[in-house]
């Protein structure tokens, strides 16, 4: 894949992380995740999405990274058979020595993206459009269940999955759909039950005051958490919440399980209940909210008294 580098370079040198947007390279944002931020670049001949991950320290934790990144495109794609977009890794230092590190994918139709496509479509084709995503998920697992060395992890939220094809004029989900799934940026896979990943750069976003008790308490729960499906398809659903869908949660929940019936037995997944999803999302949008209330405080210690820079982006007020 084809990248300006000089021209993420020049994106480096004038980067507000506060208003990313009114910088001197000229960027639309199309999305954001803990420790990124996902944008494309007003004007650029070439179609891409640029995710920006400012997490590395040395080149030996970079190159790491970038060949577990690269490895898990792999499985993904070549072992478990789910479609990726063209994407590739690339990492540099800035003007101050600082490792500078993107994730670079073919830019997709932001209409087709699965959070998206659920407020076009009827909820009989939200229902199918999540049993498309829990069968791409059974190909993840079932790689796991077959191959005896190699565990592999996924983030299931619907915001991962992007519809091909997708006509946003005459939108259209059926059980002919094909999905790409597009969050690889998090290489989840464990070899004789070593991690790929190194898990606690991932904490580099949380405020330096909490890193030590996050670690400690959360830390690995957080990890272990995409290599279970149930807990993966919990996630999943309760996303509901936050996309201003409750009302459709019931009809996924006795979907998802007749699914863990009749398609995935030899699993023995015990069934979903709402109250267990509710209680879920309850306690992970408290975590989110005073997690982000940290970061600001954070940012604001280190701009305004210490007068140094702030590498991560945070989004606004979202709702929930």
């Amino acid at each position: 894949m084809k990248v300006d580098i000089g021209l993420l370079k020049e994106f480096e040198r004038t980067i507000d992380t506060i208003n990313p947007e009114k910088g001197k390279i000229p960027i639309k944002i199309l999305g954001y995740g803990e420790i990124s931020l996902v944008f494309e670049i007003v004007g650029d001949p070439l179609p891409l999405a640029y995710k920006r991950i400012p997490i590395f320290d040395t080149e030996k934790q970079v190159k790491r990274h970038v060949w577990a990144f690269n490895q898990y495109n792999k499985i993904l794609h070549k072992k478990a058979g789910l479609n990726l977009p063209e994407q590739d890794a690339i990492w540099f230092k800035d003007d101050e020595g600082n490792i500078q590190f993107y994730i670079i994918q073919e830019k997709l139709d932001p209409n087709a993206v699965g959070n998206k496509v659920i407020h076009q479509v009827s909820d009989s084709e939200v229902e199918t459009l999540i049993l498309l995503a829990m069968r791409e998920m059974k190909k993840v697992w079932m790689l796991s269940r077959r191959e005896k060395n190699l565990e592999v992890g996924l983030d299931g939220q619907i915001s991962n999955f992007v519809v091909m094809n997708y006509n946003y004029s005459n939108p259209i989900i059926n059980e002919d759909t094909k999905l790409l799934y597009v969050d690889t940026s998090t290489p989840m896979f464990r070899t004789n039950g070593a991690e790929a990943m190194e898990a606690v750069l991932f904490l580099k976003s949380a405020p330096s005051f909490l890193r030590f008790l996050l670690k400690a308490l959360f830390l690995q729960e957080v990890v272990d958490r995409y290599y279970d499906w149930r807990l993966v398809t919990i996630d999943l659903i309760a996303n509901f919440f936050k996309e201003q869908k409750p009302e459709i949660i019931p009809r996924l929940i006795r979907r998802i399980n007749k699914f863990f019936k009749e398609e995935v037995r030899e699993f023995s997944i015990d069934p979903i209940t709402l109250e267990e999803v509710q209680k879920y999302y309850k306690s992970d949008k408290t975590i989110w909210v005073v997690f982000q209330r940290a970061r600001l405080i954070d940012r604001y210690i280190k701009i305004k008294l210490f007068k140094k820079e702030y590498k991560f982006y945070l989004p606004g007020k979202i709702k929930r």
